[in-house]
């Protein structure tokens, strides 16, 4: 078993880009169903990963920013509370299930940083539960 087997890839990942903003994270997060989004440069390198909690966070400490007025927030300038670690897709299982026991998903990285997807926690816990011998 390896992170491989666990991936849930790009291409079916909603994700940010950093020349996103405010309004389109609340819009993808709302569609995807996803209370956390990574975030991806413009190379497709991962970036760090966006919450529900900094959006509110953020509107709370902006004066005057509104729903109307998010589309000027660049995600980018919102501050991340949590750190949201990556794994490289050729590490240990062990990294990525220490990864995982603190984190709702794992983004998944090649060696050049480029993201392939995510490991999602439920998954994890599902192949565990489904195989678990007594």
């Amino acid at each position: 078993m390896d992170i491989k087997s666990f991936l849930y890839p790009k291409n079916e990942v909603s994700y940010l880009t950093t020349s996103s903003n405010m309004k389109e994270a609340m819009d993808k997060l709302e569609a995807s169903h996803y209370t956390a989004i990574p975030i991806l440069d413009d190379h497709g390198l991962y970036f760090g990963t966006l919450s529900e909690g900094d959006l509110l966070w953020k509107l709370k400490a902006t004066p005057g920013l509104s729903f109307d007025t998010m589309h000027e927030i660049p995600v980018t300038s919102i501050k991340k509370r949590l750190k949201v670690e990556c794994v490289a897709i050729n590490a240990d299982l062990d990294d990525m299930l220490a990864l995982a026991a603190d984190q709702n998903f794992v983004p998944v990285v090649d060696a050049d940083r480029v993201f392939l997807g995510i490991i999602r926690r439920k998954d994890i816990i599902a192949y565990y539960t489904r195989n678990i011998v007594d």
